[in-house]
This record gives C-alpha cells, structure tokens and sequence, in this order.
C-alpha cells in the first residue's frame, strides 16, 4: 500500500462542547496518512495518477470553516470519511489534537483509521 501523508498541519476553528469554545477559535493540528487508490502514480510520474495534496488541504480547510463540531472524533471522523469517498482512498489515519488547551499537556486528541466501506 501506498500513502501520502500531511503532518503538523494547523488552523483555527470553534471545536469543542463548552460555551466559550462556540465563541472563540482554537488551535488544532491535523495528521493524515492516506492511501493511494492505486500505485499509478509511481510509474507514470502524472499528477492526474495521484492525490493532489493541495486539494486535499483545501477540502480540510472547507471543513473547518464551514461545519461545528463538538468533538475531535466527530470531526475526525468527517474528515476521513470525506477524503474516502471524494479521493477515492482505500485506508486514512486522522490524528486531530487540541493545542495546549490543559495547562501542562502540549497536545491532546484522537486517531482513527478507516477504511472505504465495499459493496
């Protein structure tokens, strides 16, 4: 299996389930590994054979902006299941953490795996 992968990428967004997380923005790091659909892209040396990476960081950036999540795993969850399903990848890994929210602890989060769902 081939994968890409995106590490220590950071944005702002409202996450979490108490009310001034509704209000004011937080600072979250994404990791992703994904799967390549198919090894194409090792032979032919085409873009059109492979993931764009710069798409896929506009759809998590689409994601922030524009949906509310209560929790690290929901918004793990969407994220993974979107890149699934429009890029088309057999197995992602999201890493979501919260920025240091608790005094003392740098990062705190959730990781998952998913793979697409077959018919």
């Amino acid at each position: 299996m081939d994968i890409i992968f995106l590490h220590d990428f950071k944005a702002k967004t409202l996450i979490g389930i108490y009310p001034w997380e509704r209000l004011v923005p937080q600072t979250i790091q994404i990791d992703l590994e994904i799967a390549l659909p198919t090894s194409r892209s090792c032979q032919s040396d085409k873009i059109e054979d492979a993931l764009d990476y710069a798409l896929i960081i506009e759809r998590v950036r689409d994601i922030l902006a524009n949906k509310h999540f209560s929790l690290l795993e929901a918004l793990a969850e969407h994220i993974a299941q979107t890149i699934l399903t429009e890029f088309h990848s057999p197995w992602i890994k999201v890493s979501v953490a919260k920025l240091g929210i608790i005094r003392g602890v740098k990062k705190l989060g959730v990781c998952i795996e998913r793979k697409l769902a077959t018919t």
